[in-house]
């Protein structure tokens, strides 16, 4: 395992090793809210994606404010290391893990795997909600160098050195279909971003949920032009499967430049006037 791998994951046996232990604590984000409470690893606290880590009136990721707050009541500190995963191959936990860097927490790790893996491995998972004691934490300074906006993504289209990767199915990509099935948040048009490459997030993963080895990924989007030189911007349709895509180049291949295009398709196919491929 790579030192970026040892950085950023733990594994399953970690985890059972020392989920109890003080400064550590286990987060569960999952796509599918109620997941939670039909079993979780003993220890772990939630998150709802919808709710908690999304603002509740503007489209938008958490103001500094709303995260201490929720990292606070959440009995986390500066010190303590947040240990997140989920279903869907750590989706939501990306998402979270992405939000924690733009807000300087620098001490935190995915469950390589996930849900998926533990379960598979059939390990416990229990009903109890932990007790959790309230602390006041203080997020750094953000740093949005990692997060694109639309009017980023706009100024990069026909630029060399730009590398824009479009990470959902190939059926979105060409516009066949607009959302995966079932997802309510969704666009008025199909297609993709002018000069983006369709690797779907799912090709960085192993059965098991686990992330290929960094040579197997290395191959993967270097093959699609995606190399460390560029400025990498990853997008999907909410920006969750993005921040997956981002987790991997950025924490486990080292990437130097890469960022998490959040408002991604939803935003980008309702938009008047901007540039779609199909």
């Amino acid at each position: 395992m790579s030192n970026a791998f040892a950085d950023a994951l733990v594994s399953t046996e970690w985890v059972a090793a020392h989920k109890d232990d003080p400064n550590v604590r286990l987060v569960e984000v999952d796509v599918d809210t109620s997941a939670y409470d039909s079993g979780h690893i003993e220890g772990a606290i939630a998150w709802n994606w919808t709710t908690q880590l999304n603002d509740q009136v503007r489209r938008d990721i958490l103001s500094r404010e709303q995260l201490e707050d929720l990292l606070g009541k959440s009995g986390i500190t500066r010190d303590t290391l947040i240990v997140l995963y989920g279903d869907n191959n750590n989706w939501f936990a990306a998402y979270a893990y992405w939000q924690l860097k733009i807000f300087g927490h620098e001490n935190v790790k995915l469950m390589n795997g996930g849900r998926k893996k533990w379960e598979l491995e059939g390990r416990p998972f229990v009903k109890e909600v932990p007790q959790v004691e309230p602390v006041t934490y203080h997020a750094k300074e953000p740093n949005f160098g990692i997060r694109a906006k639309q009017p980023d993504v706009a100024a990069t289209i026909g630029q060399s050195g730009v590398a824009l990767v479009d990470v959902r199915s190939p059926a979105e990509y060409t516009g066949e279909v607009i959302a995966p099935p079932g997802m309510t948040e969704t666009a008025q048009r199909g297609g993709h971003i002018p000069g983006a490459v369709n690797i779907p997030w799912g090709q960085a993963v192993n059965e098991d949920g686990t992330f290929k080895s960094p040579e197997e990924l290395r191959a993967l989007y270097e093959g699609k032009g995606v190399t460390p030189d560029k400025d990498v911007i990853t997008y999907c349709r909410i920006g969750e499967r993005s921040a997956h895509t981002w987790f991997v180049l950025r924490e486990l291949l080292g990437y130097p430049k890469v960022r998490n295009y959040d408002g991604s398709w939803t935003e980008w196919g309702s938009m008047v006037g901007t540039p779609i491929e199909k």
